[in-house]
């Protein structure tokens, strides 16, 4: 099955980052300018109430929960307009947290696998996350990437699969879907007909109850191997 494979598509959080400490970094980074130029925000509402409202809006707006800028956006306003500043505070604090989401160190394979992956494979990414490829550098190793929020629905949606092999022309069968999640990009891109490789860099177990991956690697350098580069 492999062999017949064209392209290689990529989740990007905990697949070639690792994101925690991205993602606290830039909370942190959004909350010290909050309270540089509306501290009336970071007094009343911390970090952590920061993502509790995000959840509950989630659970308010199922039909946004896919959109993770959507939900940052919309629940800062709303901090915004408590704490008697105008709802535009939401998308400047935003963009201080997005500038430091796409300011990560790439694990250390990451760069000289897609090198060797491309000399065979088409590269993609599809990833529930909101990253920009373009502002951390990995733009140009893609001929496609996708994320929930352009597709509609995140992962384990089996549209998400679809809208990749469609924009990629390819059937599900030519692609390997590259990922750490068991069920999100595992089992789902299984479902969709899509080949799968598990890349596990933290020696987690394999749940038993998902059936077992076409592969399983600790890192992009081991996929590049199994695909024979």
């Amino acid at each position: 099955m492999l062999e017949k494979v064209h392209a290689v598509a990529f989740d990007l959080d905990n697949t070639l980052w690792d994101v925690g400490p991205v993602i606290e970094r830039a909370e942190m980074a959004m909350h010290s300018w909050l309270t540089e130029h509306c501290p009336r925000i970071s007094e009343r509402v911390s970090i952590e109430e920061m993502r509790v409202a995000r959840e509950s809006l989630a659970r308010a707006e199922p039909h946004n929960a896919h959109d993770f800028t959507y939900l940052r956006v919309a629940s800062l306003a709303r901090h915004a307009r408590e704490c008697g500043y105008d709802e535009d505070v939401a998308h400047r604090a935003f963009e201080v947290f997005f500038a430091a989401r796409n300011e990560l160190d790439l694990f250390a394979d990451v760069g000289p696998a897609l090198k060797r992956l491309r000399t065979r494979y088409l590269l993609a990414s599809l990833s529930n996350g909101n990253a920009d490829l373009k502002r951390i550098g990995l733009a140009d190793f893609f001929v496609l990437s996708l994320n929930a929020r352009q597709i509609g629905v995140g992962k384990p949606h089996p549209r998400c699969f679809e809208s990749l092999a469609r924009g990629l022309r390819l059937e599900p069968h030519d692609i390997v879907y590259v990922g750490d999640d068991p069920l999100l990009d595992v089992e789902a891109a299984r479902a969709a007909g899509l080949s799968t490789a598990w890349v596990n860099r933290f020696a987690q177990q394999w749940p038993d109850t998902i059936a077992p991956q076409d592969i399983a690697v600790t890192d992009c350098t081991q996929l590049a191997e199994s695909l024979g580069v």
